[in-house]
């Protein structure tokens, strides 16, 4: 009998026991750098010529692996090779297929803090970054092998007389998986899983960023059970791999976690239909934020620049539910700014592969510390820098705190994703107003209210509008089931990761009536 799902628990980095297996798997982990990794196309190994190696953002001249780089040609035969498996794997039972997942969650469990290691040397996460990370894995395949259960037979429909009816959902069939970098195991795992425990088949692209510890959940899934051609692992750049397994005729829906612009992109891709296709491709889209806390006058101002800290600098800032806008009242306005600044010149900034538990990382590559380095240089001309150039390693992609206050609502570093440690202070004259600039973006994804007014938290509600909202805590940090994740606007199309309704986007609804 299944125990009741629950949220896997943390640890706690400060005490020895957890801290000595992290330093033992970071030392394991180390030992295994430079790897080669093949494609996996219908449970054949590819070797190819052209190769993709995964740099550690900490340590640029450090390979992390040295992963085989699909072609178009890959990728077409990776769907030829989905589209033929899931005419058998869309008839397995559902809780057959559930508990591969259920395997893939045991194996995942005991082999937390390997994993964790891989996305400490892989893209710079901090310790507890990078365990929760793991946890946050194992609550997706837990939860979705018991959501597949609870809907995997005939669902409740109102007797008729005279007739036998039935309602059930069957699997779509083949789908393109496109996972970002910066949950590098825990997203790419969750879009893959849900697909897969569905009844669908998968092509799989990782983010050419951290592909390494995407073949690692690829090996995992398959020493669970998974039967060859369901998950097919191709990397390879977007333009070339991304577009064909996005276009192609075969594909019945894509998966995609990432910008904005790439996020649109693939929207106007599904929806053309071109020949040889049988159906209305559906997009399931996570496109980022602009995401913000406000604090009103009555707020417990210690707790509000707490939250705002620990949400706009955790992992460097690289999280699409990252608080990048502090919008405070004018009254409150100089004082949690004082403590805001205060906190975050306290954290410590680093090589996290190293025996210390550093707060922050690096950055995930070159590019994006040359993109967050000209939204600092723009910071600075449309406000009066906080915080910046604090203390940080002379090699690697670190960029410390930066804090600019005095921003104005429609300022480019006020609206424009920066994905990276940047926080952008604007005043707000009264709550009424604060609740506007909240809702002054295109994007409409996480935010919190600090306030001690019941009235003001009862307008949030329904007037702050984002799709996961907090109040009176920091702005990430959603657990599975907890806190279903997804946003409105140009943050996607609201799938709700980890929510109860999210394995029905890779399914159809079938009526089915038999007269008696």
């Amino acid at each position: 009998m299944l125990m009741p799902y629950r949220p896997e628990p943390y640890v706690n980095f400060a005490e020895s026991g957890p801290r000595d297996l992290m330093i033992a798997a970071l030392r394991d982990v180390k030992a295994q750098l430079g790897r080669e990794y093949p494609l996996r196309i219908g449970g054949e190994s590819i070797m190819t010529d052209a190769r993709i190696e995964s740099i550690s953002p900490a340590n640029p001249e450090t390979v992390i692996g040295s992963v085989s780089k699909a072609t178009s040609d890959h990728a077409q035969q990776a769907i030829r090779i989905a589209s033929e498996t899931f005419k058998t794997w869309s008839r397995v039972d559902p809780e057959t297929r559930a508990r591969v997942l259920f395997k893939a969650a045991a194996i995942m469990r005991r082999r937390l803090y390997e994993l964790s290691a891989w996305m400490v040397y892989e893209v710079s996460k901090s310790w507890i970054e990078a365990y929760a990370d793991v946890c946050e894995t194992i609550d997706f395949l837990d939860f979705y092998a018991r959501e597949m259960i609870r809907l995997g037979g005939a669902l409740p429909v109102t007797p008729f007389p005279g007739e036998d009816n039935e309602f059930r959902y069957i699997p779509l069939g083949v789908g393109a998986v496109i996972p970002p970098w910066n949950f590098p195991l825990a997203i790419c795992t969750g879009m893959t899983s849900a697909a897969i425990v569905a009844g669908n088949t998968v092509v799989l692209k990782p983010a050419s960023t951290s592909p390494v510890i995407a073949a690692k959940m690829v090996e995992i899934l398959e020493e669970a059970g998974l039967p060859a051609g369901v998950l097919n692992f191709i990397p390879g750049p977007g333009s070339e791999v991304g577009n064909t397994i996005v276009e192609h005729p075969q594909t019945r829906f894509v998966s995609f976690t990432g910008s904005r612009d790439v996020g649109l992109g693939i929207f106007e891709k599904c929806g053309k239909v071109v020949p040889g296709q049988l159906w209305l491709k559906r997009s399931v889209l996570e496109m980022g934020g602009k995401d913000c806390i406000v604090v009103d006058e009555t707020a417990d101002i210690d707790a509000a620049a707490d939250g705002i800290v620990a949400s706009a600098f955790g992992f460097q800032g690289q999280k699409c539910s990252a608080c990048s806008r502090a919008i405070l009242h004018q009254d409150v306005y100089d004082a949690v700014l004082e403590r805001v600044v205060e906190g975050s010149r306290k954290l410590t900034v680093g090589d996290t592969t190293s025996n210390e538990n550093f707060f922050m990382g690096a950055v995930i590559d070159k590019n994006a510390f040359g993109k967050i380095s000209e939204y600092i240089n723009v910071g600075k001309q449309e406000g009066s820098v906080a915080l910046a150039d604090g203390s940080i390693p002379s090699t690697g992609y670190f960029i410390p705190p930066t804090i600019i206050a005095g921003v104005d609502r429609n300022a480019r570093i006020a609206q424009e994703e920066i994905f990276g440690p940047v926080l952008a202070v604007i005043k707000a004259n009264n709550f009424d107003d604060g609740l506007a600039i909240a809702n002054g973006t295109e994007y409409g994804l996480t935010g919190a209210l600090y306030s001690n007014d019941r009235f003001r938290l009862e307008r949030a509600r329904h007037e702050f509008h984002v799709g996961n909202l907090y109040f009176n805590r920091k702005c990430t940090g959603a657990l599975v089931d907890v806190q279903p994740f997804g946003g409105f606007n140009m943050s996607g199309t609201d799938s709700k990761a980890g929510g109860r309704d999210y394995l029905a986007l890779f399914m159809q609804g079938k009526s089915i009536t038999e007269k008696l």
